[in-house]
């Protein structure tokens, strides 16, 4: 594969500040939420803000990838096609202290972060320019695009960006630092950041980069969320020995993996478990010292062989439509330095198991993925200027978990529920590693987990003083 990145995206991304999880009462008002989308269209004309009774506003609101988040019925949807529109648009969500949610890919499994009830919700949809600046190796994109269209556009000119694995991800990934095959070498997606247009909660325009004066929100949006930007038998053990081997012993940074457990309910009812490992070398061959253990594992297929960056984009599309089934994720991490033994590693496989046995007839699927970080991808955040998830310099693997209910089924039983909290409380996780903001659940205090916990809260105050984002719109507790 042709070598690989434009070092430094610039990204356009649309943000705000906050933090702390707000109050469970929400202030909005159907009379304020009228007049906040009745001064946006006044503004900004009827094609671009979308009431219930408009065209394009059923396909915005119901465009999130979750079956949770298509259940909201905002009042209005705004479409910006620049960023004067969206600066209008949180102007009047400002003025009129109204709850917003802003919508990008849409590919989001906490429920409430990227659709809001009776409030205005900004959808990016008509925002998917990119382009690419070989004389300054840089890109720049607007946030309605997704990984995979990206990857296509950029394969002629030999450019290939620290993005989503998965080609149906959209830019939001940015903002809970981005997880990506060519991170051992170029660290979290984030950390190439160049410079960024931010819009804040009272509608004012800032660009921030790492050297000027918005420097701390250049860092914070570096892991930050949406608080600062609107912008898983016997064998597994094995498998599970060789990725904590894997997460301690491999240094190489032209080498990422992405493994998972998967279990699967068939049309008959009976369950069925699986474990595939997606390796990924950015050099002629697949090193034997790398990944010779999990190859040396009995496995029923094996597709090896060299693919140009989109095509192993392609490769990860997910399976099945997943429109229309209800997403939970939840998070967790394991370290694998000198102090940690492959015993979590296998622990929490087994919970996974034991939870997937547990609820068999409520579900459709669930998997528990590990994607290991090394200490070279956390090296590069370091060197180029630091971002807000700061993990120690020990290798760890980030570990989501994902349960998708059966097709239209729009609710969790209180009963698997409390086993999934179960689950996130009795899991193994290594103290002192961050949890990896966009696979979290949304109980979970991820930015608590933060090396830069008390820089983010300091920022969010200078940048939101009055707290109107966290009183305002659905996003991360914890700060």
């Amino acid at each position: 594969m042709k070598n690989i990145l434009p070092r430094k995206p610039r990204l356009l991304l649309y943000g705000l500040a906050c933090f702390l999880p707000r109050a469970s009462s929400r202030q909005t008002t159907t009379s304020n939420a009228t007049l906040a989308c009745n001064q946006a269209q006044s503004i900004l004309g009827d094609s671009t803000v979308q009431t219930p009774s408009d065209s394009d506003y059923a396909g915005a609101s119901t465009a999130p990838w979750n079956l949770f988040n298509t259940q909201f019925k905002p009042a209005c949807v705004v479409l910006p096609r620049n960023n004067t529109d969206v600066q209008v648009a949180m102007r009047s969500i400002f003025q009129f202290d109204v709850d917003y949610a802003v919508q990008a890919g849409g590919h989001s499994a906490m429920k409430g972060w990227n659709n809001v009830n009776n409030g205005v919700l900004i959808s990016f949809e008509r925002m998917d320019n990119i382009s690419y600046d070989a004389a300054k190796d840089t890109i720049t994109f607007e946030p309605a695009i997704r990984w995979g269209e990206i990857v296509a556009t950029l394969e002629s000119q030999g450019v290939a960006p620290v993005g989503g694995r998965i080609d149906d991800v959209g830019t939001g990934l940015l903002l809970g630092g981005g997880l990506s095959f060519l991170s051992p070498a170029h660290g979290f997606a984030a950390d190439n950041y160049v410079e960024l247009d931010i819009v804040l909660v009272d509608g004012t325009l800032v660009t921030a980069t790492e050297t000027n004066n918005y420097s701390d929100l250049f860092r914070a949006l570096k892991g930050g969320a949406n608080r600062f930007g609107i912008y898983p038998n016997s064998s597994f053990d094995a498998v599970a020995q060789a990725v904590f081997h894997y997460v301690r012993d491999v240094e190489d940074p032209n080498a990422a993996l992405l493994l998972y457990f998967g279990a699967l309910v068939l049309p008959d009812g009976t369950l069925t478990s699986f474990s595939i490992a997606n390796m990924f070398y950015n050099g002629n061959s697949l090193p034997n010292s790398t990944y010779g253990e999990l190859l040396s594992i009995p496995s029923i297929s094996q597709s090896l062989g060299p693919l140009s960056w989109p095509e192993l984009v392609a490769s990860m599309a997910e399976p099945q439509p997943a429109n229309g089934h209800g997403q939970l994720f939840g998070a967790s991490v394991l370290a694998a330095g000198e102090d940690h033994d492959d015993l979590s590693f296998i622990d929490i496989v087994h919970k996974w198991q034991n939870f997937t046995f547990t609820f068999q007839s409520q579900i459709n699927s669930t998997v528990l993925a590990f994607t290991p970080v090394p200490v070279s991808q956390i090296t590069v955040g370091k060197e180029r200027g630091g971002n807000a998830i700061d993990p120690p310099l020990i290798p760890y693997s980030a570990i989501q978990f994902q349960l998708t209910l059966p097709l239209g089924v729009p609710t969790i039983s209180s009963e698997m529920e409390e086993g999934r909290q179960l689950f996130f409380q009795e899991a193994p996780r290594s103290p002192g590693f961050p949890l990896y903001m966009n696979e979290c659940d949304v109980k979970q205090s991820v930015f608590e987990t933060y090396g830069q916990y008390e820089f983010l809260k300091q920022t969010y105050m200078k940048y939101d003083p009055t707290r109107f984002n966290v009183r305002h719109t659905n996003g991360p507790q914890g700060l």
